[in-house]
């Protein structure tokens, strides 16, 4: 029961921060239907920001628990300002062309900040701090659950709750619903849609960071490749809960975590991958829209 137990909540963190990075994906296509491939990388990059914000904190000799906030929050900040930017430069000129230009133009953007992280810092695996607190009274559970893994699940918890809160009651939060439902007949009514897909980059790439700081922190080392291989996770897991919709992406990527954890765990940490994929394949074999997504219906 032990294993199991351990299992499960091993796949509960993996997929939290699957979770996180595929919110960013299911809410840009949500608005503009765009599969932003480069997000992935604004993950990556949230890491590395926490890594050398916390490299610096440590020189100047600062408190352990005052550093998880202040890297965390650059992070959210510098990645925030890199999902904007990215917006502008990479997909807004081609907001009006067909969808396979800013589709190329997401994976050029991916590979170019694969490679400028590389150049500008290694090529190499990087040594990650642990910033995450250690609490005493899970000692005698550290076989099942990690003070670690329970800081990304509530946290987790937390930033998902947040952001339902957030869409469901906030202005901004509406005239994204707004957008996602008819962006023409939204902007008949006033409401600013540039603003609006700029606002969903920022809270993307936020949310991203927010996982990169936390799974570099609980695994203890980072590489430029990072974001890569968690971005097409979280992209498969998107697309398994319906991408488009916020609860589908956080269903998708907790299934996609515990299938893995299981897998690996129970038949060989070689069949990893091929389980999560196989999964998406037989969830799109019979449910096309996803687990939580809508059928669109064609217009004649």
């Amino acid at each position: 029961m032990d294993y199991f137990l351990e299992l499960f909540f091993g796949g509960l963190t993996r997929g939290s921060i699957y979770a996180l990075i595929a919110l960013g994906y299911t809410m840009v296509y949500g608005i503009i239907e765009l599969i932003n491939f480069a997000h992935g990388e604004i993950y990556m990059i949230g890491a590395f920001t926490g890594l050398i914000v916390a490299g610096v904190l440590t020189h100047l000799g600062f408190p352990e628990g005052s550093m998880l906030v202040i890297a965390l929050t650059c992070a959210v900040i510098w990645s925030a300002a890199y999902g904007f930017t990215i917006e502008k430069i990479a997909y807004k000129p081609l907001r009006g062309a067909q969808r396979l230009s800013p589709l190329i133009s997401a994976i050029g953007m991916s590979i170019f900040l694969q490679n400028y992280v590389m150049l500008a810092q290694t090529s190499d695996f990087l040594p990650f701090p642990e910033l995450l607190p250690r609490f005493a009274f899970l000692d005698r559970f550290s076989g099942v659950l990690g003070s670690s893994e329970l800081v990304i699940i509530a946290m987790t918890a937390l930033v998902c709750v947040g952001l339902s809160l957030f869409i469901k009651y906030t202005k901004i939060g509406k005239a994204m619903r707004a957008t996602a439902q008819n962006r023409k007949m939204a902007m008949l009514v006033g409401i600013n849609v540039d603003m609006v897909i700029s606002a969903t980059f920022v809270i993307g790439s936020s949310l991203a960071a927010v996982g990169g700081v936390l799974i570099a922190s609980h695994i203890g080392q980072i590489n430029y490749f990072i974001g890569f291989i968690a971005g097409i996770k979280a992209f498969t897991a998107a697309v398994l809960g319906g991408i488009g919709s916020i609860p589908g992406a956080m269903l998708g990527g907790l299934i996609l975590g515990w299938t893995e954890a299981f897998a690996t765990g129970y038949v060989s940490s070689d069949y990893e991958d091929v389980f999560a994929f196989c999964l998406l394949v037989l969830i799109l074999i019979f449910r096309p829209s996803g687990l939580m997504g809508k059928e669109k219906t064609q217009k004649v």
